[in-house]
């Protein structure tokens, strides 16, 4: 047990090492925080794709859907980790095929994101994976499609929460699994 929390600080502490905070941006008021240092360190980054294919890979997880754009860069290393196939939830209007859809709001206005109907097979067991965990509309929404699409949540993963902005509370019915909470 104390080894297992010797490790969860550790990773919390690269992880931590890897995120700059970006002040006013996208917007004034909004602290962005940016992954791509982390992103650019090797080991940081196998170690957040092997945490989380470690707490999910037990649950035959049949796809990773990864949110534009960051759950993207996380979610398609994860799916190959576990054997299973990537699906994008992108912006409205980005993708070609038939989608469906579903609307949702952010610390800083609304969006529309985007799956290809014919993405998820019924039944099967989806990973949905993110970068930041902020108010929970995107979550929220990911969550909508894959059901509307037949498949069942097994999960819904990122590489950091932001506990002040309470986005855990539009998630209640789906296993969070946050590498990292501040």
């Amino acid at each position: 047990m104390a080894e297992q929390l010797t490790q969860r600080a550790d990773l919390s502490d690269l992880i931590a090492a890897g995120i700059r905070d970006i002040p006013d941006f996208p917007k004034p008021g909004v602290t962005f925080k940016d992954i791509t240092p982390l992103l650019a360190t090797p080991e940081a980054l196998r170690a957040v794709v092997s945490a989380v294919a470690e707490q999910y890979g037990t649950d035959g997880v049949d796809a990773v859907v990864g949110l534009e754009a960051r759950g993207f860069i996380l979610a398609t290393p994860i799916a190959l980790e576990l054997g299973a196939g990537f699906i994008p939830v992108r912006k409205a209007g980005k993708l070609p095929a038939r989608t469906l859809r579903e609307s949702y709001d952010l610390e800083y206005g609304t969006a529309t994101v985007e799956m290809h109907a014919d993405a998820i097979t019924p039944g099967s067991r989806v990973l949905i994976v993110d970068d930041v965990l902020a108010t929970g509309g995107t979550g929220r929404a990911a969550v909508e499609l894959v059901r509307r699409a037949g498949g069942t949540v097994v999960g819904f993963s990122v590489l950091m929460e932001l506990a002040f902005l309470q986005g855990r509370d539009q998630l209640t019915d789906v296993d969070v699994h946050a590498l990292t909470v501040v």
